[in-house]
């Protein structure tokens, strides 16, 4: 128990060191106003404002490059939230989101000791035994992981992906104060509130959890490889789980291609047009066919094997799109494929959960300027990243919260397209993937689908029949023992309850009125003391407190404008 509260104690001073160096980094870069809309500790308060620097370099740099430089010096964590906030052009300003996606994720290499170190650690064997030689310099160094290339003793040629030491502790750790500080922009900084910070920060986080887990990684590989082992034009990587841990993931290794190597390309012999059409076909069938796709198919994480066949790498970030999602945005795809505003608004407003019924203001005019600018012409001059671009402005400005994963598939559909265009600047890719969104919308008619919904429907009714009695037995049974309250509230009566208050109310003023009134004629007639002028004065006062109300009950009746 002490050594628990010991290092709970523990975590929260790391973590108040840990959040002032954030805070001050910002500041550094000068987002004081900030700090101070936002309601800090006010233990911290005095800390940051002696970290506060005006040096003259940060001052002369523009805004994007200073969030930019920010994000670098805080390291990892921050790296990779500027490179997701770089895709996210609904959120930030184009000078923003050019600027972070400057942002690389490469960092000097660690000590080859500490990686000999980390992989005895993981593998519980001493690595001499499970590897004939480790290149000592690694093949790639990101912030997560360092990458070095090996031969085991199989022979095998691979590549060992190894996850930096201490370095989930730092990740889970930023995570927690950015779902803090998120929290405090969406309650505290009213112009972030619509982009709802803390489902931006929960979605990276599920991503950073995605990227720490290596066996996760490796569940990917082996889903994806399932899902095209009978297509030819693809080739995945093998996974080596002997030698694969939640921290080291050992992989085949390709010699192959990059796809942006053109040069390289043109000099095996390899057609450019067939890559760009297998790339764009190979992505049409991850996002609608299987809905498990890769979520950053940038040109180096796909490479190119003899035969035009395509290998993609590095599955730590994948998407996922269940059927129901798949179908919706068909649907909207198939009502700007026939200019039907209303048909492509009430699908974009199911795909961000919003009510239909009534369509928002000017939501449909929108979506007709937005099929206007981008549908309206041949299919071949249509750029589907300004598309992308486009279509997040307007659900933005339609406060619309698009699923995440949707979001992740359409930044994967426009990498491609940045790719593809590159190989072949006259493919069209949109008019490639008006086959996989017509399937899509064939699937949902087809007899197999429409009986298998029928008996999933007629299972579920028999199973609500066949236990209905015994819930409504035990509802019953608990009412009875006063375990439970049968509470009825009625709806849509508030007005007619409002009316008869006014008119009960209104009928016992007059009540109280007419009492007042004959109780003062009675003492004045009966003269009872004292008197003036020989009138009951008491009765004088009756008949003034009556007019008095008699006047307050008619000026109440003129001002709801009924008698």
């Amino acid at each position: 128990m002490i050594f628990r509260r010991i290092r709970k104690w523990g975590h929260t001073v790391e973590r108040a060191q840990r959040f002032r160096a954030i805070v001050a980094v910002f500041l550094k870069y000068g987002y004081e106003d900030l700090a101070d809309r936002l309601p800090l500790p006010n233990p911290m308060r005095l800390p940051f404002r002696k970290m506060r620097q005006t040096q003259e370099e940060v001052s002369l740099l523009a805004g994007p490059e200073r969030l930019r430089r920010a994000f670098e010096e805080l390291g990892p964590t921050f790296i990779k939230l500027g490179q997701l906030l770089s895709t996210r052009r609904h959120l930030l300003p184009p000078a923003f989101t050019h600027e972070l996606a400057k942002l690389h994720d490469e960092v000097p290499p660690i000590p080859f000791d500490q990686i000999l170190d980390v992989l005895a650690r993981e593998l519980k064997r001493p690595t001499s035994e499970l590897f004939i030689s480790i290149d000592e310099a690694p093949v790639g160094s990101a912030s997560i992981a360092q990458v070095h290339r090996a031969i085991l003793m199989t022979g095998d040629q691979v590549v060992v992906k190894v996850q930096r030491p201490g370095i989930e502790p730092l990740v889970r750790l930023d995570l927690e104060i950015m779902a803090q500080l998120a929290a405090l922009l969406e309650k505290h900084v009213e112009t972030w509130r619509v982009h709802r910070p803390t489902a931006i920060v929960a979605e990276f986080a599920r991503r950073m959890e995605q990227e720490l887990d290596f066996a996760a990684e490796a569940a990917h590989v082996e889903r994806f490889s399932h899902q095209f082992a009978q297509e030819p034009t693809i080739y995945v990587p093998k996974v080596f789980h002997e030698v694969s841990t939640q921290h080291v993931l050992t992989l085949e290794h390709v010699e192959a291609i990059k796809a942006s190597r053109f040069d390289e390309l043109d000099a095996a012999g390899l057609d450019r047009r067939e890559i760009a059409s297998r790339i764009v076909d190979l992505v049409m069938k991850q996002v609608f066919v299987f809905g498990f796709f890769h979520a950053d198919p940038h040109p180096g994480n796909i490479h190119i094997l003899p035969e035009n066949v395509i290998c993609f790498l590095d599955f730590g970030m994948m998407g996922y799109l269940d059927q129901k999602t798949r179908e919706t945005f068909g649907r909207f795809i198939e009502g700007i494929a026939q200019r039907d505003e209303r048909l492509a608004a009430g699908a974009l407003l199911r795909l961000a959960n919003a009510e239909l019924d009534p369509p928002r203001p000017g939501f449909e005019a929108d979506l007709a300027e937005f099929m206007h600018q981008h549908f309206y012409r041949p299919m071949g001059e249509m750029m589907f990243g300004k598309l992308v671009n486009h279509l997040f402005a307007l659900t933005a400005r339609h406060n619309l919260t698009m699923p995440a994963d949707l979001f992740t598939m359409l930044k994967a559909l426009s990498l491609t397209e940045s790719l593809v265009t590159r190989l072949d600047p006259g493919h069209d890719i949109l008019g490639q993937a008006r086959p996989f969104m017509k399937e899509v919308r064939m699937r949902q008619v087809r007899p197999q689908r429409l009986w298998r919904y029928w008996m999933e429907f007629g299972g579920d009714v028999t199973t609500l029949l066949r236990e209905l009695p015994i819930e409504a037995r035990r509802i019953l049974s608990q009412i009875k023992e006063g375990r439970a309250k049968l509470m009825v509230h009625h709806g849509g009566f508030e007005d007619l309850l409002s009316t008869l208050e006014r008119i009960v109310n209104r009928l016992s003023f007059t009540l109280v009125l007419s009492s007042l009134i004959i109780s003062s004629s009675v003492i004045v007639h009966a003269r009872v003391p004292p008197l003036w002028h020989d009138v009951s004065v008491i009765g004088i006062v009756g008949y003034l407190v009556a007019g008095v109300m008699g006047f307050w009950l008619l000026i109440s009746m003129l001002r709801h404008g009924k008698m």
